[in-house]
């Protein structure tokens, strides 16, 4: 599953974070070696190294400094993909090791069984993180399950745990601190009074039968708890700020963990949060359907709302399967609504009763009893049914309060509200469960790119607060105005509508007539955009990747590191490690091809090629290395061979693309007829969005339309635009829209969408352009191998412009010039005072 850009820098923070953390921790048990006065707050420490806000210290219940964090994960961010990702990241950096038990916490039953299935099912990316990091030794448990020290020392072991099951007030729960004889092998025996006192010395807070001075003293309950407390796992908190009452954190910190992640898309107050993703980053990446568009009925009767929502839903229907004629990918709008009540003897009581719900749209909207399900908790119809299935018939769900946390499906587009305008809570609670994009992509069909919510007597203003409210709750709310309502239906609010925004007067005349190049692929008489898959990937030649150079990765020959460790509870040290050494060797990861293909074939697509560079892989290392020193260097090997690859994928691609240009398939076009862009003779804006301003509250002058949202810009390309707005010599400057507007394709498959698009003023036609410049701002942080790669994209587009007389291809650009330049955080004013000759 390859990850999305933001996926990938929060995990490039974690990685950075953790590296520091294990540094600072290394030199504080080092410091306490010589003496415990000497202990350093090591989380702090790395904090301060890496983010340097404030940090708010937290101990775990041995008293220790324990690190941790939150990833500020807005819905539908993917943050169960990044946890797994983090749980190997904490394995190889932090604690340096490759097998651990992970204790994942959640805080809803809904969530606990979609988390459960997916970590269970062996062909899910959550799973496949998970096996890749453990070599194929993943275990997967629940709180009743029982297992062993070997099951530990051998596996990456992960048990789900109810948010309730931490409270041990909660008497229903209290089997996770029961004495169990499941657990006896973690502890001494009954009767060794030495070996309890010595381990309830290193872990103080374990529950224990008798007292010190009794006659048998103090022993150890076998229980899970203890269990867990002893083995220090690593705590993944799902929905973290559900975790905050006094005894959940209290018992999750009792737990004595390595280390605590949690995930939330609204931390609370005082939260570690290394990673704050925004509803924007999301939002370019195409994980979300927005806009979203809001009719309320002024009807006073609900079946008003349930029609105006089943036309909706079978106008969506055909855009899912006019797309799936053209893609092959299937859709099945399903619609949500909310009724008033479910239970079963609530019918006739003057509510909207879901169960009338289904019968309106049975009887009066034709709908077949079979696509409507009621899920409640009493009734559940979609318990086990794949709503993603091509087999699955299901278009309309009928709740209450059951799909407001935990349930997600990208299929869920519509959502008819249909309960009291009083209760705040419907649309605030509900709203994330139709955001979700199939597939985290845009489908580029409007109305499947898109989100609905229908309603009757709601009123405007109310109505607007609580989308609002609902964005916030997850972690959307910089996306708020997104949202726009249906006129006609309701009571108007003209505020919440967006308007076309034109260009300015003094730049009208260039209105259609501002054109930008782009690669194109010249097919017989016509030209289309050119394509990474298509055109730059397909024709990759595979057979010149050298894979001898991949042997000369040296492989370790020691096991790993946690098989030679012994927890040192046994008395017969030598019979531990003999059985942990004959286990291992006899249980480890075997060599299969087949999974080495698939850990690669996001890279190569074409599964035959993908296998057999996996088998000429396994084959060299089998030449240079016993097949027990391969096996054990297994995921190491996946790991080089993944980073190889992808740096030949790209030298090999930037080969294929310089040839097409050479060969004249490939063409740098200006002409929007062959390809080219041309800029948008209006743009969109809410009446709602705030306008961007100079420093001293004055109206920008110079961009090319009348009016910029500065919702559209981040602080380092405000400060640009800004400073753009003050030159004298600027004819006009436009915000380029990531996702929206111009981009150019190089040979990576991400596009490249410039942040900045202005012209200088011609010397001789105080009124015209003489160069247009096309420029991409970039944080210091963000300086790194993608950076390069786009100043290579540039200067190559600088060069073939060059070679090229524009006025060739396009009158109204004679004597004009285009320019494409990179520009970072700590030069930005300097070039631009450069580029106008300041």
């Amino acid at each position: 599953m390859e990850l999305k850009e933001y996926q990938k820098k929060t995990l490039e923070q974690v990685k950075h974070y953790l590296g520091s953390l294990a540094e600072f921790k290394a030199k504080n048990e080092k410091a306490i070696e010589i003496d415990r006065e000497l202990s350093i707050n090591f989380p702090l420490k790395a904090w301060e190294k890496v983010i340097g806000t404030t940090y708010y210290s937290k101990k775990n219940g041995l008293g220790e400094e324990l690190p941790a964090f939150y990833l500020k994960i807005p819905t539908g961010g993917g943050k169960t993909i990044l946890a797994c990702h983090t749980i190997d990241l904490i394995n190889r950096i932090y604690l340096k090791k490759q097998t651990e038990i992970v204790l994942w916490i959640v805080p809803t039953t809904q969530i606990y069984r979609q988390t459960l299935a997916n970590l269970r099912n062996r062909e899910h990316p959550y799973r496949q993180v998970l096996d890749i990091s453990s070599g194929g030794r993943t275990t997967i448990l629940e709180k009743m399950d029982r297992f062993t020290k070997l099951d530990v020392e051998e596996n990456l072991v992960v048990m789900l745990l109810m948010l309730p099951s931490a409270s041990r007030r909660n008497k229903e729960v209290l089997k996770v601190f029961k004495d169990s004889g499941s657990f006896g092998e973690f502890f001494p025996l009954e009767d060794d009074g030495e070996g309890n006192e010595k381990l309830l010395k290193e872990f103080p807070n374990l529950d224990y039968f008798g007292s010190e001075n009794s006659f048998y003293g103090r022993i150890v309950k076998t229980s899970l708890g203890n269990t867990l407390r002893v083995l220090r796992p690593i705590i993944i908190i799902d929905e973290g700020h559900k975790a905050y009452s006094e005894i959940a954190q209290k018992t999750i910190r009792d737990f004595n963990p390595s280390i605590i992640v949690e995930l939330s898309a609204t931390p609370p107050k005082n939260s570690n949060i290394l990673v704050n993703i925004s509803g924007q980053a999301l939002n370019r990446e195409e994980m979300i359907k927005l806009d979203m568009h809001i009719t309320n009925k002024a009807s006073l009767d609900w079946k008003d709302a349930i029609l105006a929502a089943v036309a909706k839903r079978n106008i969506l229907q055909k855009r899912a399967r006019d797309y799936e004629a053209n893609t092959s990918e299937y859709i099945r709008p399903i619609c949500l609504i909310q009724a008033e009540r479910t239970g079963k003897d609530q019918r006739g009581t003057g509510y909207i009763h879901a169960e009338d719900v289904k019968e309106y749209l049975i009887k009066q909207c034709g709908i077949l009893k079979e696509e409507i399900a009621i899920k409640s908790s009493e009734k559940d119809d979609i318990e086990g049914i794949d709503l993603l299935s091509k087999d699955c018939p299901v278009r309309y769900i009928i709740t209450k309060y059951a799909l407001q946390e935990g349930w997600d499906c990208a299929f869920a587009y519509l959502l008819t509200i249909l309960t009291n305008p009083s209760s705040q809570l419907s649309i605030t609670q509900l709203v994330g469960r139709i955001l979700r994009q199939p597939k985290a992509r845009k489908t580029k069909v409007k109305e499947l790119d898109e989100s609905y919510i229908f309603c009757f007597r709601q009123k405007a203003r109310d109505l607007l607060e609580n989308i609002k409210r609902g964005f916030e709750v997850e972690g959307l709310g910089d996306l708020a105005g997104r949202v726009s309502m249906d006129e006609g239906d309701t009571e108007s609010v003209e505020a919440t509508k967006a308007r076309a925004i034109g260009y300015r007067e003094e730049f009208k005349k260039f209105e259609g007539r501002i054109y930008l190049p782009k690669f194109v692929i010249q097919e017989r008489e016509s030209w289309r955009d050119v394509s990474y898959e298509m055109d730059i990937l397909s024709r990759i030649d595979w057979s010149e990747v050298n894979l001898e150079a991949l042997a000369d990765i040296p492989l370790g020959e020691m096991r790993a590191k946690e098989e030679k460790v012994t927890v040192g509870l046994s008395k017969d040290e030598k019979k531990v490690i003999e059985t942990k050494e004959f286990t291992a060797e006899e249980g480890g990861l075997e060599i299969n091809k087949v999974f080495v293909t698939r850990q690669i074939l996001d890279i190569i697509p074409n599964s035959w090629v993908a296998y057999e560079i996996g088998k000429k892989v396994m084959d060299i290392f089998l030449v240079k290395y016993d097949k027990k020193t391969v096996t054990n260097n297994l995921v190491f090997i996946i790991e080089e061979l993944r980073k190889y690859l992808e740096k030949e994928r790209d030298r090999l691609a930037e080969q294929v693309f310089r040839d097409l240009i050479k060969r004249k398939t490939l063409w740098f076009f200006l002409l929007s007829d062959k390809g080219g862009y041309k800029l948008p003779n209006s743009i969109r804006v809410k009446n709602t969005s705030k306008k961007l301003v100079r420093q001293d509250n004055t109206p920008i002058q110079r961009s090319l339309f009348d009016v910029m949202p500065e919702e559209e810009f981040n602080e380092m390309e405000k400060s640009v635009a800004i400073y753009l707005d003050e030159q004298g010599k600027l004819l006009w400057w436009y915000r380029n829209l990531s996702r929206q507007d111009y981009y150019i394709q190089g040979w990576k498959k991400h596009r490249i969408y410039p942040d900045f698009i202005f012209a200088d003023t011609d010397d001789k036609k105080q009124d015209d352009y003489n160069k247009i410049y096309v420029v991409e701002t970039k944080g210091l942080h963000l300086k790194n191998e993608d950076t390069d790669y786009k100043n290579n994209v540039f200067d190559f587009c600088n060069r073939l412009g060059q070679q090229r007389d524009w006025r060739e291809l396009n009158l109204e650009f004679a004597e004009k010039r285009i320019e494409f330049q990179v520009i970072f955080e700590d030069e930005w004013k300097a070039r631009i005072n450069k580029i106008f000759g300041v």
